[in-house]
């Protein structure tokens, strides 16, 4: 199977991607993702996980978004703008506090995420 995605799916799959955090729904977000899915951001190592700042595998997603989810009982996500190459999706959105967020997720040929970096304006 081919690394390269058409733009149409990849576009529904960030539009999906947002629509299952806004639900909180854990399950339907971590199907996204292969389950040796990477996930970088620097908000890991400030809710107390991996001090790199990397997460590897579903389980440590998993624990550390249940966490995140727990502590933002308000979360939402408005949908900017969508970027697409043939093998990603960069979702640019605004969350519920006005912050804008752009998430670069690399997809492999069997069309998940195997790599997920969250990157955020600097303070």
């Amino acid at each position: 199977m081919s690394l390269h995605h058409p733009p149409s799916p990849l576009a529904a799959l960030g539009r999906t991607w947002i629509e299952a955090w806004n639900a909180r729904d854990l399950d339907r977000v971590l199907a996204f993702y292969d389950d040796a899915a990477v996930m970088t951001s620097d908000r890991i190592p400030a809710l107390g996980f991996d001090a790199s700042g990397t997460l590897r595998g579903k389980a440590a997603l998993r624990a550390y978004w249940g966490n995140a989810l727990g502590l933002l009982p308000e979360l939402h996500f408005s949908l900017i703008e969508l970027f697409v190459s043939p093998d990603s999706v960069e979702v640019l959105y605004e969350n519920e506090r006005s912050k804008k967020i752009c998430e670069y997720l690399r997809l492999n040929a069997a069309g998940k995420i195997v790599q997920g970096s969250a990157n955020h304006l600097p303070h």
